[in-house]
């Protein structure tokens, strides 16, 4: 309290949520840790990708500027699946360091307590999970649309042009299309058959030998038709040598992968399961992991913060190289928690959300109590 002109003032107390120099420093620590890691990871992973498929580019003659570009989208791809991850191993590593040179004892036997301490790790965090979020959601899939383009050009091109596997794709509700192969050089594809199905019964069944695809007028034009109808009661069969058709549908939507998922943005991501959904398509658990880990993993990185400051700020034997070891063995029990659930949504009953989040709640419950044995 101070007295001014005959009036007695309290001095406001210093405000204990700003940042401090202390704070500053964690956080430049923790951020230059993680993206020198993200650095060295994208500089190996390019090297190695590229002596996969050299022989494919120089072969394809790809051009350099489409080859440096592919790579600057094949690098936010990379860092995407290891980013929890990586964050994880970067607070081991420079929390470890810190705690080796007795930094962090002092910081606490100074009054700090570990609360305080973890506020500049949840600010480093909490940027971090915002940046793969808004990633995850909008800038990756466009980086990864790029990157499949030339991998559909340049790499897997033989693959796309000749699709020899059966296909089927639901046109609408009760509807299907198959084909045995189609070929994308001429646009023939062998085998054609619709059915339309009305609860058990199945309404009519369309045959063609072969069916070919006129780009130009956007119709399939199917050569010896055998047509059956059936209505529970009579059965009914029409031969044709050839007819005209108009079905929603064009040769590309016959071969796409599950890949596609990673190259939509997220409303397109929403758009594309409805009209999946309008279609009949039954399984589409990949597509709605898919959606729940673009916003569950950038979550997972606030945890694994946790987790990696609670275990390495102790000054223990064995050091860093210790503490490195241990980080290591929780990501790959992280990593394979999450396979697990997602083997789970993607062959059982189990909702694709509950199963992206199921490692999150686990690694959350062991985050809380390492904090609690840190506040003892």
């Amino acid at each position: 309290m101070r007295r001014l002109c005959g009036w007695v003032t309290p001095i406001p107390p210093k405000s204990t949520h700003r940042m401090k120099k202390l704070d500053w420093y964690i956080v430049r620590k923790f951020l230059s840790t993680f993206f020198f890691a993200i650095m060295i990871l994208a500089v190996i992973s390019c090297v190695i990708d590229y002596s996969e498929k050299v022989d494919n580019i120089v072969s394809k003659k790809a051009p350099f500027a489409v080859v440096a570009n592919y790579y600057m989208n094949f690098v936010p791809h990379i860092t995407a699946l290891l980013f929890p991850l990586f964050i994880f191993i970067a607070t081991i590593f420079f929390t470890s360091k810190l705690a080796y040179k007795s930094e962090i004892i002092a910081i606490l036997s100074s009054g700090v307590s570990f609360t305080r301490f973890l506020r500049p790790y949840m600010v480093g965090g909490g940027f971090l999970c915002l940046v793969s979020l808004v990633s995850n959601h909008w800038v990756i899939p466009l980086a990864n649309k790029q990157r499949i383009n030339f991998e559909d050009t340049y790499i897997n091109d033989a693959n796309y042009r000749y699709a020899t596997d059966n296909m089927h794709l639901g046109l609408a509700k009760g509807t299907y299309v198959y084909l045995q192969n189609f070929n994308y050089d001429n646009f023939i594809g062998n085998r054609f058959c619709v059915e339309k199905i009305e609860g058990t019964l199945l309404k009519e069944k369309l045959m063609a030998d072969y069916a070919t695809y006129d780009t130009t007028r956007k119709i399939w034009k199917l050569h010896n038709v055998v047509i059956r109808t059936n209505d529970s009661l009579t059965e009914r069969v029409v031969k044709l040598p050839e007819m005209e058709m108009k079905y929603p549908f064009t040769p590309r939507d016959l071969n796409k992968g599950d890949a596609i998922k990673e190259a939509l943005t997220t409303p397109q991501l929403d758009l594309y399961i409805k009209q999946e959904q309008l279609r009949g398509q039954e399984n589409l658990n990949t597509f709605f992991i898919e959606k729940a880990r673009r916003t569950a993993t950038p979550f997972a990185a606030i945890i694994l913060t946790v987790i990696g400051a609670c275990i390495a700020s102790r000054k223990i034997r064995g050091g860093s190289g210790f503490h490195l070891a241990l980080g290591i063995a929780i990501s790959a029990v992280f990593v394979m928690s999450l396979q697990i659930s997602t083997t789970f949504a993607t062959k059982s009953n189990l909702d694709p959300t509950i199963a992206v989040w199921i490692p999150n709640v686990i690694f959350g419950i062991v985050a809380f109590v390492l904090y609690r044995r840190q506040l003892r």
